[in-house]
Formats: structure tokens, C-alpha cells, sequence
């Protein structure tokens, strides 16, 4: 029996998370070496879903409309007009950390979108996957921006501006990102809805961190596109500075991001929502 499949790879923002939920500018970056695969094949009535990593099993129809995998899965074969009581079996398993910020559950997303495609013969382009994944990205974090789903359903570097079209990001000369995980799960959800409250009792003090954030934003750009990267890890220390002002650091994140400094790091900041999740360094390409 034929397989069809789908693959995502994982995300890491570089800096600009939280304000650019707020209109604010954003750089991410794939993060390949890990990633979520979908395999879609015949089934012998209804869909059926399973989730190897889980250990779970459900069928569509047990799936609530607001839960993420039996929405994604419902949202892609109305989209792909194959909705009308398909035979389909879908098993998932994915290599990401979940709740790390690093876009687990949108690599998810993504890589069913790309196997019920594969399986119907149907080819969908990285904006048309990514929007069909944004709608799935407002159940699992309520007021996303957009950006986590651009990343990994492009599947390049990309500068993001909420409402408008992505830019693929020219990287002048490569640079090493290392990611380090806290172990403890962040939810972004909360994180982001935890920002806004602290946003709507206090605007203008956000939004002055939200500006302060985009500038850095905008110099990193610069500095990519120019092959400038010594000075990069400036930036993404000054990128946290903000990042602990919005109050989305944590004890763990700022223990790994010190290590990081002391081993010869550039730069190190949280990278996601915060409180928990990962952090990236930027580090020497011989180290």
C-alpha cells in the first residue's frame, strides 16, 4: 500500500518575539535538525488519526472542532475538496520538544497539510500551507502573529511583519545558532496572554519596549544582509534586555544564557514565548 508523506521542520526566532505580535518586525529561522512527519495512506473507513509519540489513537470524528490535529486535518481536505467522507489513515510523530518555542505544534500543522496534499495529488504553495496552518496556530496560542507558521511552512529565514507578505531574508554570510533547551515547557498561549494584560494596564510602557524591540529588529537585519556578523550578538543581548522588561524570562533561561556568555558566546537571548522554552547563542563557526 502506497505512503504519502509530509515534513516540517522546527523554528527559533531570532529576535523580535512578543513585539511582533504588536505590528512589530520579527527574524526567524528554520531549526532542520528536528522536525514532524505526517504519513497519510488508504484507510478502510472515516479517518483514522494516530499519534506514534503519544502513544493515541482517535478518529476524526471523536475530535473535537476546536482541537488542533482534527482541525488542521478537517480545514486541508475542505481546502482540498475531499472532505466528503473520506478513507484515510494518519499517523504523526515528530523529534521537536513540545511547548520549547519551537513551534512543535505548528510543524504538526504543517506536516499533515503536506501528506493529505501528497496523498490527494493536490500542490499547495508555502503561502497557501501556511495560511491553512495559521488558522490551527489560534488554538494552540489564542493571538499568534503569524510568523511561526511563514517560518517553517517556507522553510527559510524570513523577516516578518504581521499583515504583510513575508521576506525571505538574505543571509550574507552563514553564522551558528546553538539551541539550548531549559526543560521546562512554556506555554505560549499564557506567555502572550500574560504580555497583552501587562500591555492594556500599561500601553505606553509597552509600547515603548515594543519600539525598542523592532529597532533591534531592523539593525539585525542590516547586519545579516551585509554579512556583518560580529556584531550580531550585541543585538540579541540587547534583544533580551527588553525581553526580561516585558517579564517573559526566567530563572532556567537566564542560567543557560550566563553559560552561554561564559563559554564565548556572542550573544544569547530566550527565544520563543519565554518563561522556560529554549534559548539561542550565537557562537564562533570553529567553536
Amino acid at each position: 500500500m502506497q505512503v504519502y508523506y509530509g515534513r516540517a521542520c522546527a523554528k527559533a526566532i531570532l529576535c523580535g518575539e512578543h513585539a511582533v505580535v504588536y505590528g512589530r518586525p520579527a527574524i526567524g529561522v528554520p531549526v532542520t535538525q528536528v522536525g514532524a512527519e505526517a504519513q497519510a495512506r488508504e484507510g478502510s473507513g472515516g479517518v483514522t488519526i494516530v499519534a506514534e509519540d503519544l502513544d493515541q489513537a482517535w478518529t476524526l470524528e471523536e475530535l473535537a472542532p476546536d482541537h488542533p490535529v482534527g482541525h488542521i486535518v478537517r480545514a486541508t481536505l475542505r481546502a482540498l475538496d475531499e472532505d466528503a467522507a473520506p478513507n484515510l489513515f494518519l499517523s504523526v510523530r515528530s523529534t521537536i520538544p513540545i511547548a520549547r518555542g519551537l513551534g512543535s505544534g505548528t510543524a504538526l500543522s504543517t506536516a499533515i497539510v503536506r501528506a493529505l496534499a501528497d496523498f490527494y495529488g493536490a500542490r499547495l504553495s508555502a503561502a497557501q500551507v501556511s495560511a491553512l496552518v495559521f488558522e490551527a496556530e489560534k488554538l494552540y496560542h489564542g493571538t499568534p502573529s503569524g510568523v511561526d507558521n511563514t517560518i517553517i511552512a517556507y522553510e527559510e529565514p524570513v523577516y516578518f511583519v504581521k499583515g504583510q507578505t513575508p521576506q525571505r531574508l538574505k543571509v550574507a554570510r552563514p553564522f551558528r545558532l546553538v539551541v539550548a533547551d531549559t526543560g521546562v515547557p512554556s506555554e505560549t498561549k499564557i506567555a502572550v496572554g500574560e504580555v497583552r494584560a501587562a500591555w492594556q494596564r500599561e500601553p505606553a510602557r509597552m509600547e515603548k519596549i515594543f519600539d525598542e524591540i523592532a529597532a533591534i529588529v531592523t539593525q539585525a537585519r542590516r547586519l545579516i544582509e551585509y554579512g556583518q556578523i560580529e556584531a550580531l550578538g550585541a543585538l540579541l543581548d540587547a534583544n533580551q534586555e527588553q525581553l526580561r522588561a516585558l517579564g517573559v524570562s526566567s530563572p532556567e533561561l537566564e542560567r543557560l544564557i550566563a553559560a552561554a556568555k561564559q563559554a564565548g558566546a556572542a550573544g544569547a537571548k530566550l527565544s520563543g514565548a519565554g518563561r522556560g522554552g529554549t534559548m539561542i547563542a550565537l557562537v564562533d563557526e570553529a567553536a
